[in-house]
């Protein structure tokens, strides 16, 4: 498999900040691929030297084996960037924004993909629209058309979906993984979790600068210190003492027990029968990408 984006040893300082620092990092042609961190950990900084907009202190990037400085043109033209901001030319209409957008890559005769982007992205009633007329989520989408014009291989979103209402949250994501599985290679960041777990296949976590976990999104859950854990409402509402030091949370009439193993359940379920308590509700709680996120966040230590 070959790779999309290849960032080797990447510092950035902004006067005494480094808001990068030693980033390395590779994305897989193909993959849907998260870049998750707090506010202030460096992911914009990294999509704009990604991108060619920010010029690196130190260390290389490559896109599609482009270097994104010494073969800016070639680079560029291999990606499309969402930026997280909204902007636009107030005057044009959505169908006028990307003509015009498809003439900055030279591309003419663009008017069938520009159709069907608009069609796709659910635009077509807003084709000739002026871009100051149209509501924050359709902005939105016509920045994602935009990013499209020139077919890039490489696509990056930088919080796409903020702001934007359930209803095109859903459509954009449906239009989204097709472009993923007709080969575009998809990079996210996003404060909505969610939609990070639903969508994406591996994920690299940034904190002040530094990548501090980088793995799948299924092998980081599984390796969560945290565990499982059994939320139990009893009749009657009481815990057994030789259980109440796997208790971690009482909460709404729930008892929530932590657990290491499955096989742990039997012997909780053991110990409440020998004390005649029945079980009204039973739930299992596994840790999510939520759970991963503050985990990492709280620990100074990277972990790889």
């Amino acid at each position: 498999m070959s790779v999309a984006i290849e960032v080797h040893q990447v510092c950035k300082y902004y006067g005494s900040l480094c808001a990068l620092d030693h980033v390395d990092l590779k994305i897989e042609a193909g993959e849907f691929f998260a870049l998750l961190g707090p506010n202030g950990a460096g992911k914009t900084t990294l999509i704009n030297t990604i991108a060619g907009l920010a010029i690196t202190d130190s260390g290389s990037i490559h896109v599609m084996g482009n270097h994104v400085i010494n073969q800016y043109r070639q680079a560029r033209k291999q990606l499309g960037v969402v930026p997280q901001e909204l902007v636009f030319d107030p005057f044009f209409t959505v169908r006028e924004t990307l003509k015009i957008q498809s003439g900055y890559y030279g591309i003419s005769n663009s008017a069938s993909w520009i159709d069907e982007i608009i069609d796709r992205l659910g635009l077509t009633d807003k084709a000739d629209v002026n871009m100051r007329a149209l509501s924050g989520g359709m902005k939105r989408r016509v920045m994602v058309a935009q990013a499209l014009v020139h077919k890039p291989p490489v696509i990056i979103l930088d919080e796409p979906t903020a702001g934007v209402d359930v209803e095109l949250r859903q459509s954009l994501w449906d239009f989204i993984r097709q472009l993923n599985i007709e080969g575009h290679t998809i990079v996210l960041t996003t404060h909505y979790l969610e939609e990070a777990e639903a969508l994406c296949n591996r994920v690299a976590m940034l904190k002040q600068g530094k990548i501090i976990a980088l793995n799948s999104m299924q092998d980081l859950i599984n390796n969560m210190t945290v565990g499982y854990s059994l939320r139990l409402r009893l009749q009657p509402d009481s815990l057994p003492s030789i259980l109440q030091d796997k208790q971690i949370g009482n909460h709404n009439g729930f008892y929530e027990l932590k657990i290491d193993a499955h096989a742990q359940i039997e012997l909780i379920l053991a110990r409440l029968r020998e004390e005649n308590i029945q079980i009204l509700e039973m739930q299992l709680l596994q840790p999510d990408l939520e759970d991963v996120f503050v985990s990492m966040m709280k620990n100074s230590i990277p972990e790889m």
